[in-house]
């Protein structure tokens, strides 16, 4: 381009786009089909299968198709930790399977490109699903398991409005005291069969307080005529129990509609810290044997099912560059067969761990390390 003398050229202006490699671009516009339609698959055979479970049931109990429609949507979300693991893993054998059957991954070695290289795009999508499955799990599925399961107790007892939960455990992490509601009435204020448990330093409980009848009045339980137990360090009654009236303050920072709509005797309905803290208080009381190995080993599978995407794709990869040109049908039934064997160690050793054979916290995790150990060993094979 001509310029005039003594005048300077305006600086071409700064391009800040970026695009990943032409790679990682290539491959990751391979795997996204398959990784949608194998997460959608899943989720809607867990659909159906739920539809399937409970249709007898709600059939007979004249439910709205609204309601069930509901119950069954909000169910799927308990899935997703599993969903994520097996949308990697069908990804990763059809995409890096249909590179390996067209010669393409041959080609790419070839050129100089390592196996470690090429496996950059799949690796980072299973951390990617690994963090977002994650997310979703200790965010999204907690509250929409709650809500499945008031809808299904308002089909059972046809109720317009979301009934409470009866029957629930409330643990308050200021004051150490933990609350148990047999039921909760109508007016979602007055409650039936309320045990509150204060615990001490050197014995489970130090005072047990429980009545009949409580009321919610602003942020304090008023208990009608309760009966309130002290404790010695010895476990004996320290002198005689009292009857009266007691006003007992609600967890700090909850509401009454809050209170009454917990639910902490479902892992599933709790996130990781919440679990954790229970875990922490059923251990300072003294508490064990195998509610607290369940609700151990829970915790663990919290962070151990979504670390399966990322699993799945290590594993995946080896097995597609050495099977894919077999086609795409050896890759369906690799999916399938390896999650099959995944869930099947899941559960042999969560079983071991709730007996106490296992460390409950090594037995969540041990399928992700035998599963991890082998595909470190294949892709080291592969990529030398």
């Amino acid at each position: 381009m001509a310029t005039i003398p003594g005048v300077r050229a305006a600086p071409a202006p700064m391009n800040f786009s970026w695009r990943p490699p032409i790679l990682d671009e290539y491959i990751a516009r391979e795997m996204a089909p398959p990784f949608f339609f194998a997460l959608a698959a899943f989720l809607l055979f867990q659909f159906i299968n739920l539809f399937f479970l409970s249709a007898d049931y709600i059939i007979n109990a004249h439910a709205s198709p609204f309601l069930l429609l509901r119950y069954l949507l909000f169910r799927v979300p308990i899935f997703t930790p599993f969903a994520f693991p097996f949308a990697c893993l069908t990804a990763t054998l059809l995409a890096i399977g249909r590179l390996a059957a067209d010669n393409e991954l041959q080609a790419l070695r070839t050129s100089g490109a390592r196996f470690l290289r090429i496996a950059a795009a799949p690796l980072a999508l299973g951390l990617s699903m690994f963090a977002f499955s994650y997310y979703v799990n200790e965010t999204v599925v907690p509250k929409s398991i709650e809500l499945s399961t008031r809808t299904f107790y308002q089909i059972v007892m046809h109720t317009q409005e979301l009934p409470i939960i009866p029957r629930f455990f409330q643990k308050d992490d200021t004051t150490g005291r933990v609350f148990y509601v047999g039921d909760v009435l109508p007016d979602h204020k007055t409650m039936k069969n309320v045990m509150i448990f204060q615990p001490a330093i050197n014995s489970p409980y130090r005072q047990v307080t429980n009545a009949d009848t409580a009321i919610i009045q602003g942020a304090t339980l008023h208990l009608i005529r309760a009966r309130v137990a002290r404790f010695k360090p010895t476990g004996e009654i320290d002198g005689q129990i009292i009857r009266a009236d007691v006003d007992v303050g609600l967890p700090i920072g909850e509401t009454a509609e809050q209170f009454i709509n917990a639910n902490s005797s479902d892992p599933f309905m709790t996130n990781s810290k919440q679990l954790a803290a229970q875990v922490k208080v059923m251990q300072s009381t003294g508490q064990g044997g195998t509610a607290l190995d369940v609700l151990k080993i829970t915790l663990a599978q919290k962070l151990a099912a979504p670390f399966a995407a990322f699993i799945a794709v290590l594993i995946a990869m080896p097995l597609a560059a050495r099977l894919g040109k077999k086609g795409r049908t050896i890759g369906i039934a690799l999916s399938i067969l390896l999650l099959f064997v995944y869930y099947l160690m899941m559960s042999a050793f969560a079983a071991l761990g709730k007996n106490g054979a296992l460390d409950p916290y090594f037995a969540a995790w041990l399928p992700n390390l035998v599963m991890l150990t082998t595909g470190a060993v294949l892709f080291y094979r592969v990529e030398h």
